[in-house]
């Protein structure tokens, strides 16, 4: 008797439920991704306010112009923390970006960062 090989592959149920996988990850992929581009925006022009302002009303008014150049529309101006720790002046913020899946479903994601940190 020839023994027979064990044949290897996906089968075709496989193949759907990773084609189903995939595209549930490209759409929510598809919606996180300009949500992060929107952060990292907005990391950037509360630097750019920071090290140009000078008093809590001029960095405002900075991140505010740098706003709306970059079609930043989650926070403004007025939801920047500023405070003063030995002399250098900390701008911080902090918001909640909700993302509806499907039905009563949710992807909340929690943003926040400073201009002393060094990363998200």
């Amino acid at each position: 008797m020839s023994s027979l090989r064990k044949q290897r592959g996906l089968t075709l149920i496989s193949l759907i439920i990773l084609a189903v996988l995939l595209g549930l990850l490209f759409i929510v992929g598809s919606q996180v991704v300009p949500s992060v581009t929107e952060f990292m925006s907005i990391k950037k022009a509360v630097k750019h306010a920071a090290t140009n302002g000078g008093n809590p009303a001029e960095i405002r008014a900075a991140f505010n112009k740098s706003a709306e150049v970059n079609y930043i529309e989650t926070i403004s101006g007025k939801d920047l923390q500023i405070t003063q720790s030995n002399g250098k002046t900390i701008v911080s913020f902090a918001y909640d970006k909700e993302i509806h899946l499907a039905g009563p479903a949710y992807l909340l994601i929690k943003y926040e960062s400073s201009t002393s940190s060094s990363g998200y």
